[in-house]
Order: structure tokens, then sequence, then C-alpha cells
């Protein structure tokens, strides 16, 4: 096949275009059902367009499928572990653990400061622990549970939960983001963390001044009555202790400890399908069926795999500890294949270099280099779909460039975390967004507009670059 080179980012644009246009087709027509399949056929849809254009460039056949398989490795492990936080979530429910976390949350949170609490909650356990996505699978689920017992807007809470889970991801330095900037930058990582506080601890900041406001202007919590009556469906159907929060408790432990997060998951599901076994053999023996050892075996499996109810008399309650396994997280892990299809296509066949190489075009004074920068991230989070490659990438590229300027690659890590990590989780088929919005029950684009800290986060990093506020320079 004889080459053919049209390196313009119009036509590097085109699968992007495409898959952005049917994507916002497919909300429009479908809304959140949109994940149930007509998603992955826009994303694969667009990787086949890339595909074509690479092939007319000369590319191989076996180069482009090389690269697509090169993302998907990348991809293996997220899909793991959402396997795990299906089976985590349903055995923690079924054990009592998690309506625990909602009877004591529903007894002592204030719906006015609830917002804010979540965020700041989940803020502090996400920095002890490194872990945005284990955070969110845990405290984040118990969390959007208390919230929508208090009436609260389920958007709003996932938008904190979020905001809190980020802000440790950013400055914890047992987090891989944060440890992968600095390496990748070169800048130690002590030094990265103190340099990125300046600019996440405003944005934080800022973000929970706006969900004090929207939690003093809440207006539609739920009546006291109904709340009460949610506390006594939860203690009447199942026993709940605070000794069963010793579980949480020792995840926290373990990742602190710096247990992998997969291991600390399975062992977490383990855990919780022992104390379902033992401290609510009914709800298992309902679940299996049949009250028998086989019953009791037949209702933890499916608690694991598949969908499973807890009847409590009351019906939103019911529906408050409705599971779906593993099998909930099918549509997801679909989703994500077929994203890291088309980002390997894009990535393989040259697209994504020539969009980010036409960006860095613009990066002609310090402020527009962040700004650029800044923008590379986005379109690498829209693109490859995993916020690792963004992070590798971004840092490669504009390395020199930042020397150039006369700037520390401190400036570059502390970019790239601010709008690289921050905004993987507002892309719905990133598999940071999908495996947020599956894991709080939450569409990424229902949640996006309340991620306040992370939608601040960019702008903050061009915001102190244009008026040098702590800038180091070579």
């Amino acid at each position: 096949m004889t080459p053919v080179r049209p390196n313009h980012v119009g036509i590097a644009l085109l699968p992007l275009c495409l898959v952005l246009g049917l994507l916002g087709l497919n909300v429009y027509l479908y809304g959140d059902a949109g994940i149930e399949g007509p998603n992955q056929l826009a994303l694969l849809l667009g990787g086949g367009v890339a595909a074509v254009i690479g092939l007319q460039r000369g590319r191989s056949w076996q180069t482009l499928q090389d690269g697509m398989l090169k993302v998907i490795g990348v991809a293996i492990i997220p899909i793991l572990m959402l396997f795990m936080i299906g089976a985590l979530s349903s055995t923690w429910t079924v054990a009592g653990i998690v309506p625990t976390l909602i009877y004591y949350g529903l007894q002592l949170a204030d719906p006015s400061w609830f917002y804010a609490a979540a965020a700041i909650v989940c803020a502090i356990v996400s920095t002890a622990i490194g872990s945005s996505w284990t955070t969110a699978a845990t405290i984040g689920i118990a969390m959007m549970a208390t919230g929508v017992g208090l009436g609260m807007s389920e958007a709003i809470t996932a938008g904190a939960v979020i905001s809190g889970a980020y802000f440790g991801d950013k400055l914890s330095p047992l987090s891989d983001t944060t440890n992968l900037a600095a390496g990748v930058c070169n800048v130690e990582l002590f030094s990265h963390v103190r340099y990125l506080a300046l600019t996440t601890l405003p944005s934080f900041a800022i973000a929970l001044l706006i969900f004090v406001g929207l939690g003093i202007h809440h207006s539609s919590g739920r009546e006291v009555a109904e709340t009460q009556a949610i506390m006594n469906a939860l203690s009447t159907s199942m026993t709940l202790s605070g000794w069963l929060l010793l579980a949480p408790l020792l995840v926290v432990v373990m990742i602190v400890k710096r247990v992998p997060a997969l291991p600390v998951m399975f062992i977490a599901t383990l855990i919780g399908t022992v104390i379902s076994a033992y401290v609510q053999p009914e709800l298992v023996y309902q679940i299996g069926g049949e009250r028998s050892a086989s019953g009791l075996y037949k209702g933890l499996v499916q608690t694991i795999v598949g969908s499973s109810e807890i009847i409590t008399g009351h019906s939103f309650s019911d529906t408050l500890l409705a599971s779906s396994g593993m099998a909930g997280m099918l549509n997801t892990i679909w989703l994500i294949l077929s994203a890291v299809v088309f980002g390997g296509m894009m990535e393989a066949s040259g697209l994504l270099g020539d969009i980010t190489s036409g960006l860095k075009r613009l990066a002609r004074s310090r402020t527009s280099l962040v700004a650029t920068t800044a923008g590379s991230c986005g379109v690498l989070n829209l693109t490859a779909a995993e916020q690792y490659l963004t992070i590798l990438i971004g840092g490669r590229m504009y390395g020199d460039m930042y020397a150039q300027q006369g700037l520390s690659q401190r400036n570059l890590s502390r970019t790239l975390e601010d709008a690289g990590t921050a905004t993987s989780v507002l892309v719905p088929w990133n598999t940071c967004g999908a495996f947020h919005a599956t894991a709080l029950g939450v569409a990424t684009l229902s949640y996006l507009p309340f991620c306040f800290f992370n939608l601040i986060s960019p702008f903050m990093s061009m915001l102190y670059m244009r008026f040098n506020i702590a800038i180091e320079e070579t």
C-alpha cells in the first residue's frame, strides 16, 4: 500500500468528532441507558475510522492491532477492580456493613453540612490510602446511601465524594498517579507533593465553600418520619452493629500498609462473605432460595456474582439495599474495552500524536504552555481513555518546552495532576469515569457539574502561571 501522509489536525480529529457526536446523540435518545450498548458502538466506530486512516497512512494492520492490545493491557487491572468492587459492594451490603454505615450516618448527618462533610471524609480517607477508586467503592458507597436516605441529591453527593477522593489521590504520597507524575517528570516525590499542594488546597477550599452553600440551601431533605422509617427497616431486617465497622477499618489499615488495591478488594470481599454467613444467615438463605447448606452456598454465590435483594417491608429501603454483584459491572467493562480499542487505534495510527502536536504549536508563552498542557491532558483523557497514559504521554511531550521557558519540571508535574488526574473522572468512557459512575450509581454526565474540585483544578494551574503565583524557575 502506498503511504499517504495527511498529517493534519483536522483529519486526526475526525474519529474524535464522530465519537463525540454519536455520544451526544445517544445522550439525547437513550439517556443513561446509552451505556447498555449505544455508547460502546460509538467508540468502536470511532476506532474503526481511526484504523482506516492509519491504514491509509501506511500503518500495517499488525501495528494497529499491537497498539490496541497494548492499551487493553493497561485496562486489565481496572477491569478486575470493577469485578471486585461489584462483589465487595454486594457482600458488604448483605453482611450489614453498608447498612450499619447508613444507619449511623442517618443518625449523625446534618443535611445542611452533608455535602461538605462527605467531601472532607473522602478526602481524609483517600489521603490516607492513596486511592480514589478504593475510597469511592467503600466510604463513597456508604455516603451515597446515606445521602439518599436523607433525601439529598445523588448527583451532588457523587460530586462531593469524587471531589474528596481526588483530593487525596493527588496529594497522597501513596497514590499511583502522584508517583507516576513525579517520576515521569523526574521530580522528587515529596517535592512534587508540596508544590502540588499550593494549587490543590485552594481548589478544595473553594469546592468546600460551594458544597456548604448547596447544603445550606438544600430544602428537599427527607422528612424525619421517613428517615426514621428507613432506620427501623434496616434495624429490624438485619443485624446492625458497630463491630461490623471493623471491616472497613481493616481495609484502610491494609492499604496504608501498602497492600495493593486488588488483593485488598479480594480480601475485603472474603471478609464480607464470611460475615454474611455468620452474622446474617437468614438473609443469605433468603437470597439462596432455601434454608439449607446448599441454600447458604447458593445465597453467598449469588450475592457475589449476581443481583440480590433484601426484603425489609419498606419499599425505599429495599431499593437502597439492592445490589448487582459482578454481573452489574459488565456494561461498564464493555464500555472500557470499547474505549481502549478507540484509544489504542488513535495512538497507533498516529492521530493522537497529530492532535497533541497541533496543540503544542499554541504554547508560545508560559501561560499558554500551561493552558496547552491542560488542553492536551483533556484530549488524552478523551482519546486514550486512561489517566496513566495521559500522564505518561503528557510528561514526555512537554518536558523540553518547560525547560526552554526556564520553568522547573515541578510546574509540569503539577499541571499533569491538576489537569490530567483530576479530569479523567469527568469522561464517561475513561476508565476512571466509567468506574466511579458504576461504583456510585450515578451517570458521569450527571455528577460532572458537581465535581467542583476536579473542574477548578486545571484553571488553578493556569491562574497561578498567569499571575506568577508560586512559580519555580530553573
